[in-house]
């Protein structure tokens, strides 16, 4: 093809390229942070270390698919985690199949990282995205390359009458030789390269070759969570780059594209992936700093006199970085009580100093929360 429009058309496909030099500085700061921060998880101790764990995986199972549009129930998501952890959250919330599939796909990705990639790990994945058989109202191939039996596999936007192609993918009959080399670079060629740069390129790579009917960019987004736990080797989840990526969903999709419409050079495209990754410790550092913050206040309270139910899980609520400000109203809404219960419970906790009354008239009363207090939190 003498002008070809895809990065799959090109006769030297998929021998990608990139930047050394532009790179090298990012990667290196990102195995610092990384190091760092992988340091003070493991000082943490179990229990925080396995809190920390439900956090950021329910973060990441409920981000990875609303990149795609979809809406998961966040106590459903962290009640399938929970059990599948040992943890006394499991069983809170009813099963639900779609949910427990996305749910042991990500953290088969992690945990399981010793495990060989393989088509047949894949399906199960794929299996467990779609356990209905269809994509919304519409049937698709599940736990199996698609088929393109309504014609090419392209990604598109707009209304009907509209639609925008961003991008088309390799035909069908190309994929059990395409999906074969991305296997053998994975699981073999690619054990040397830097551990970032890998899981960048197993990302871009597979959504390139775009083997299923749906769930493309969710099973693309677990092989790299795949790579970057091989690369760690500690089998739990502590950041969320499904959580970054959806922060930045329109970059993600143009770099995305531009690539794919590239020269076989990926420089950007690993550049932009890398600064997620950044991105994502940063949160994980706020998050372990939450479940820390969460420790240490049911210690000092332990001595103190007991919370009402309510009481407990507003403050759980609250130390898992509630934004706002507490209102009556809110607390009502939270705990399924009447505005006058909720401001008795809210009066308890100002006199215990735990909550602080902020300025403004009686029908705009709000409270900030004061843990950890203030001479703690400067130091």
């Amino acid at each position: 093809m003498t002008n070809p429009l895809y990065l799959w058309q090109r006769s030297q496909w998929p021998r990608f390229r990139w930047d050394s030099e532009r790179l090298f500085p990012l990667f290196s700061q990102a195995r610092y942070r990384q190091g760092r921060f992988l340091g003070t998880m493991a000082s943490m101790g179990f229990d925080l270390r396995l809190e920390s764990e439900l956090a950021v995986t329910a973060e990441d199972v409920v981000k990875t698919s609303a990149i795609e549009g979809e809406v998961l129930n966040r106590a459903s998501v962290r009640s399938s985690i929970a059990r599948r952890l040992g943890l006394a959250d499991g069983g809170v919330a009813p099963a639900d199949r779609k949910i427990d599939g996305v749910v042991e796909m990500v953290l088969d990705a992690t945990r399981n990282f010793a495990g060989k990639l393989t088509a047949k790990r894949i399906f199960r994945w794929h299996a467990g995205l779609f356990p209905t058989g269809h994509s919304g109202i519409h049937p698709i191939s599940v736990g199996k390359w698609r088929i393109d039996r309504d014609g090419a596999m392209q990604v598109i936007s707009g209304a009907y009458g509209k639609k925008q192609v961003h991008y088309e993918a390799p035909p069908a009959a190309r994929l059990a030789a395409e999906t074969a080399a991305f296997f053998q670079w994975f699981n073999v060629g690619s054990r040397n390269l830097e551990g970032l740069l890998r899981a960048g390129i197993a990302h871009f790579w597979l959504v390139s070759i775009h083997p299923f009917d749906d769930g493309n960019g969710r099973i693309a987004r677990a092989v790299a969570d795949l790579a970057i736990a091989q690369t760690e080797k500690t089998g739990q989840r502590f950041y969320s780059m499904s959580s970054q990526i959806e922060r930045d969903k329109s970059n993600y999709y143009r770099v995305l594209e531009s690539a794919q419409k590239g020269d076989l050079d990926i420089t950007e495209w690993l550049t932009w992936f890398t600064n997620c990754y950044l991105s994502a410790i940063d949160a994980a550092e706020a998050t372990s700093q939450r479940v820390l913050n969460r420790a240490k206040f049911w210690q000092a309270q332990a001595a103190e006199p007991p919370f009402s139910v309510r009481q407990q899980k507003v403050l759980n609520r609250l130390l898992e970085g509630f934004e706002g400000f507490v209102t009556a109203k809110k607390w009502a809404n939270m705990c399924s009580c009447s505005v006058d219960t909720a401001q008795r419970d809210i009066a308890e906790l100002v006199q215990r100093r735990l909550l602080i009354r902020n300025p403004g008239g009686s029908k705009r009363t709000s409270y900030t929360f004061a843990w950890p207090p203030a001479a703690e939190s400067a130091l």
